[in-house]
């Protein structure tokens, strides 16, 4: 049955003071996102609410003024005022124009069938008490990852129909969309349509990031349940040629790829891992054949879905979560390229485990499932080993 709620949006409360918003309120988060804008002032994004990912999360903003030293948490929350809808699987991204963007997921339950891609936009966000647009619905689906901007000036934002949880039939008017998609924008984000998506085989919930080569094709990275799959387009993103696995070893979880400033490619996954710890930072110089250096970021045990940025400064400021559940911690790491090339610190800006954030209400009633995320998945198919 169709569910009028999943096309309404959430609600934006800046400054909120129920005790269930704040740290100590909270039983548990993760799954975080951050961006800089020019003058400096850091964004992250992460979610919370209930026990787990359940109907009622809600998304926090935590908003940096000195280089992530200290942060004003939660800046603002994002919620549904229906219970039975949640908000989920955030990010924040600063377009070309100087905007933030805020973008996460809605949903009927754990998975509609449908779900859906909306934003927020914060048109000054340097300003003392910045004001957001009114949420939008700008995609079907779920978007964990950051936009890509191309060298035609048109925008892509990965966003995908999820084929690994259980499709649901009161939406067949997505069935021609259960893909690892690219929404595209070609008037700087007033409007967005469907253009194209890979059928990764074996992939897992997509969380899928895009990167325009040298050549001008588009490389996408796609969670699979074995690693990391590939496809790639050479035409803007209307088509894709699904290549399998890309080589690059992974647990079934979200990584982040990025151009950076110098032209070099940088990846954040976990390497020699047991689960998902050893997330480690990496520059490849050849467009994503090799990869070269190696600065470990954290190397225990339950680190997860990085997400960050550079400034024109060369340096680079990635966030991830640990323990969810038990230390519910939001951290982050600044480093440079040098960092990762000596495979240590070097550089006077490199600071690891920084805190954006800790949770410290009550534990989680139930646990179950939940050390590691998408505890409601089914059983992944079997599945080659990866090469």
């Amino acid at each position: 049955m169709f569910y009028a709620a999943e096309l309404t949006p959430a609600e934006i409360t800046l400054h909120p003071t129920q005790a269930e918003y704040l740290p100590e309120g909270r039983h548990w988060q993760g799954i975080a996102s951050l961006d800089r804008t020019g003058k400096g002032r850091l964004f992250s994004v992460f979610y919370s609410g209930g026990n787990t990912e359940e109907n009622g999360n809600y998304i926090v903003l935590a908003v940096s003024d000195d280089d992530g030293h200290t942060w004003t948490d939660p800046w603002l929350v994002i919620r549904h005022p229906d219970p039975q809808m949640r908000v989920f699987d955030c990010n924040v991204w600063l377009d070309p124009n100087g905007r933030m963007w805020i973008t996460w997921a809605q949903s009927h339950g754990f998975f509609d069938g449908r779900d859906g891609v909306w934003a927020a936009v914060i048109p000054h966000p340097d300003d003392t008490e910045f004001a957001v647009e009114p949420p939008r619905r700008i995609a079907n689906g779920v978007m964990m990852c950051k936009p890509t901007v191309l060298s035609s000036g048109e925008w892509l934002f990965p966003c995908a129909v999820w084929v690994c949880a259980q499709p649901l039939e009161d939406h067949p008017e997505v069935a021609g969309e259960r893909f690892s998609n690219v929404y595209v924008s070609r008037d700087q984000g007033l409007s967005f349509s469907w253009l194209g998506g890979a059928d990764v085989k074996n992939r897992s919930f997509d969380e899928h990031m895009v990167v325009e080569r040298r050549d001008g094709s588009l490389w996408m990275l796609v969670r699979r349940y074995d690693g990391v799959g590939q496809a790639f387009s050479r035409d803007g993103g209307r088509t894709w040629r699904q290549e399998g696995h890309s080589g690059i070893p992974n647990p079934d979880t979200r990584i982040f790829i990025r151009r950076l400033p110098s032209g070099n490619l940088l990846l954040v996954n976990h390497v020699d891992f047991h689960g998902r710890n050893n997330l480690c930072a990496r520059l490849s110089f050849d467009d994503g054949r090799t990869w070269t250096g190696g600065l470990m970021l954290d190397e225990r045990s339950d680190v997860s879905y990085p997400d960050g940025v550079a400034d024109e400064n060369g340096r680079i400021f990635i966030a991830y979560d640990f323990e969810r559940y038990q230390s519910r911690q939001i951290l982050f790491a600044v480093f440079t390229e040098a960092d990762i090339l000596a495979g240590k610190p070097v550089s006077p800006h490199c600071r690891l485990r920084c805190l954006i954030s800790r949770a410290t209400g009550p534990f989680p009633v139930t646990v179950h499932e939940v050390n590691s995320d998408r505890g409601r998945a089914p059983v992944p198919p079997a599945s080659p080993p990866a090469p």
